[in-house]
């Protein structure tokens, strides 16, 4: 091995250990200033007692400053106009990122990840002394900034489309239930916190946009404005057709239990009709792992001896 790709090698390896022990470092001091600053706030440790939104800001000075970083570059970088910056807050909600900051947490770590990026791949190639012309080295450069900038873009595009996934999945059980409590005699507010109540275990998310629902007609937020608030943090058809017909229903004062049943084995058809979809393009997914990786070896197992056969008869034999 050439000696200054292996001293190369010797410096990142030394330099990925001082980082990872600074980090560790940090980490440790964080957690200890804030278990100190905890007692110091109630004078005793209870980490049960802190919601989920109070322990994802408390999870270190690390992540702090991460924020803080990356609101900075946001702050230059996010667009002035309301318009644009609502659309992205929307896509956002519907993500699953509820912050206020998230639009622009969004807009800095597209900065940060277009500079970050092509700089470590830089910066890696220039310790291992992989020779690349300029070009080719300002083609990467430029090719790994453009992904950086737009991977954050990717990423809520794959988180909505997983929360809507499971949004539609577990819907139809959530909707049954709501029939039960409804058809039990409870209101349908008192039903809305039931089901967000037993559907934490199986389908988290749905339990909290249906405690969401709640707590805004809790706060005294009307009916329809709390139903339209839910279709649009979920985005979904199924929820939107939901919302529709409850709306409907409270403002011509139909049966809301058999508009709900009615509605409830729609919902079950619809989830068994994708189910059956699912299952008819398995054999058209499955053709190509057939032709790229079962069919050939196939091939050689069964043709394989007669065609050393007839190539040993044929042409080594004279024939």
């Amino acid at each position: 091995m050439n000696e200054s790709l292996l001293l190369s090698i010797l410096i990142f390896a030394g330099l990925l250990c001082i980082i990872v022990a600074l980090y560790l470092i940090l980490k440790a001091q964080a957690e200890k200033s804030r278990i100190v600053e905890k007692i110091e706030k109630e004078g005793e440790i209870n980490p049960l007692s802190s919601s989920i939104d109070d322990a994802s800001e408390s999870t270190g000075a690390l992540k702090k400053s991460f924020v803080n970083l990356t609101t900075r570059l946001g702050q230059y970088s996010a667009p002035k106009g309301e318009e644009e910056l609502t659309h992205r807050k929307k896509k956002l909600l519907v993500a699953g990122y509820r912050k206020p900051n998230a639009p622009i947490v969004f807009y800095g770590l597209k900065i940060m990840l277009a500079v970050v990026l092509p700089s470590a791949v830089f910066i890696v190639l220039m310790l291992l002394g992989v020779p690349v012309r300029k070009m080719a080295m300002l083609v990467l450069l430029l090719t790994l900034a453009l992904v950086g900038f737009y991977v954050p873009d990717m990423w809520v595009r794959l988180a909505i489309a997983r929360r809507q996934e499971k949004i539609t999945d577990g819907f139809p059980d959530a909707l049954d239930m709501m029939v039960v409590c409804v058809e039990a005699g409870m209101g349908l507010d008192q039903a809305i916190k039931r089901v967000s109540d037993e559907m934490k275990l199986n389908y988290r998310i749905i339990s909290e946009e249906f405690g969401l629902m709640n707590l805004e007609l809790r706060a005294g937020r009307s009916r329809q404005d709390a139903m339209r608030n839910l279709a649009a943090r979920t985005d979904v058809e199924d929820v939107k057709s939901l919302v529709t017909l409850l709306i409907q229903t409270d403002r011509f004062g139909t049966s809301i239990a058999q508009a709900l049943r009615v509605h409830s084995d729609s919902m079950r058809t619809k989830r068994r009709q994708r189910a059956e979809e699912r299952a008819m393009k398995l054999p058209v997914k499955l053709l190509f792992p057939l032709l790229l990786f079962i069919f050939p070896s196939l091939f050689v197992a069964v043709i394989g001896p007669g065609a050393i056969q007839i190539y040993r008869v044929l042409i080594k034999g004279g024939g």
